[in-house]
C-alpha cells in the first residue's frame, strides 16, 4: 500500500532554511522527522508504513490500546513541543494523516491564505493556560456569613416550627450551593476580563472534573490566552497579585505555558 505521511506541523519556510529541523525519531520511532518545502510553507512530517498505520488500524488501537495511544500522543506532544521552541508553528492535531505528498501539498496551498495570516498572528506570541481552583467549602462559609439575605433568611427561618424549619433549610442550603456557584463564575470572570488587558486573545475553555485533574478541589475555570513573548513576565505577575490577595480564601491558580499554539491556530 506504500508510505503515509504524518503531519506534526506547518512553518514558515524561511523559518526551516535558517533553522534545520534537528534530528527526531517519527511516530513508527524508526524514520527521522523531515520536511516537505510547499512555496512559502513548509511541512514536518515523517513517513508512515501504510499497512501498519491505516485509519482502521489507528482507530482500534486508538479505542483499545491505551498503552500505545500513551506512548504516542506523548511523542505526538514532545515533538510539536520541540518544534514550537525552534519555530512558528502551527501545530496539528493527533494523527493528522495524508495517503501522500500530493494530497498533503493541494490542502496547504488551498489554505495558503489562511495559513500566512496565522503565521503573522502567532509570530513572537506564546500560548499561555490558567487555570483557577476554589475550595468549596471556604468559599461556602465565606458566602454564607457575608450574604444580607441569606443572613435575613436564616433569622426568618429560626421563628419557624421545628416541622418548617428542616424543610426551609434544605432550601436555604440549595440556595447557598447556587450563590457558591454564581460567586465562582463571577470572580474568576472579572480575573479573566483582566487579564486579557495582558494579552492578544484570551478563550474560556470547559472545565476539567476532578478524576482529570486529580485534585481534591474543584476546578473552577479554564482559559487559555495568546501573549505577547514580551508581556508573558507582566501577565504572571498579575497572576501573583491575585494568589497573593485570593490564597488564603481557598482560590488557587496554575498558569502553565509556553505551549504550542494549537487554540490560535486552525488547518483544514
Amino acid at each position: 500500500m506504500g508510505e503515509l505521511i504524518y503531519l506534526y506541523g506547518l512553518i514558515p519556510t524561511n523559518e526551516s532554511v535558517s533553522q534545520p529541523v534537528p534530528s527526531i525519531k517519527g511516530f513508527d520511532g524508526k524514520g527521522d522527522i523531515y520536511t516537505i518545502p510547499i512555496g512559502e510553507i513548509t511541512a514536518i512530517v515523517c513517513s508512515l508504513d501504510a499497512n501498519e498505520y491505516s485509519e482502521e488500524i489507528i482507530k482500534e488501537k486508538i479505542n483499545s490500546d491505551m498503552e500505545w495511544l500513551q506512548e504516542k500522543a506523548f511523542h505526538h506532544h514532545e515533538t510539536v513541543m520541540a518544534l514550537s521552541k525552534l519555530y512558528t508553528v502551527i501545530p496539528l492535531k493527533f494523527c493528522t494523516l495524508y495517503k501522500n505528498e500530493t494530497s498533503l501539498t493541494d490542502t496547504v496551498q488551498q489554505n495558503h491564505s489562511k495559513m500566512t495570516d496565522t503565521f503573522a498572528l502567532l509570530e513572537g506570541n506564546e500560548e499561555w493556560n490558567l487555570k483557577i481552583y476554589c475550595n468549596d467549602e471556604l468559599l461556602k462559609k465565606q458566602v454564607s456569613q457575608n450574604n444580607p439575605a441569606i443572613e435575613q433568611r436564616r433569622e426568618e427561618i429560626s421563628q419557624l416550627s421545628k416541622g418548617k424549619q428542616f424543610f426551609e433549610k434544605k432550601k436555604l442550603d440549595k440556595l447557598i450551593d447556587d450563590e457558591v456557584e454564581n460567586e465562582k463564575d463571577r470572580v474568576s470572570e472579572r480575573i479573566h476580563t483582566h487579564l486579557k488587558d495582558f494579552v492578544l486573545q484570551g478563550n474560556v475553555k470547559r472545565n476539567w472534573s476532578k478524576d482529570v485533574t486529580g485534585r481534591k478541589e474543584n476546578m473552577t475555570w479554564n482559559s487559555v490566552y495568546l501573549i505577547s513573548s514580551s508581556k508573558v513576565e507582566q501577565f504572571s505577575e498579575e497572576i501573583q497579585q491575585f494568589e497573593k490577595k485570593m490564597g488564603d480564601m481557598g482560590w488557587q491558580f496554575e498558569p502553565t505555558g509556553p505551549w504550542p499554539a494549537y487554540h490560535f491556530s486552525s488547518f483544514s
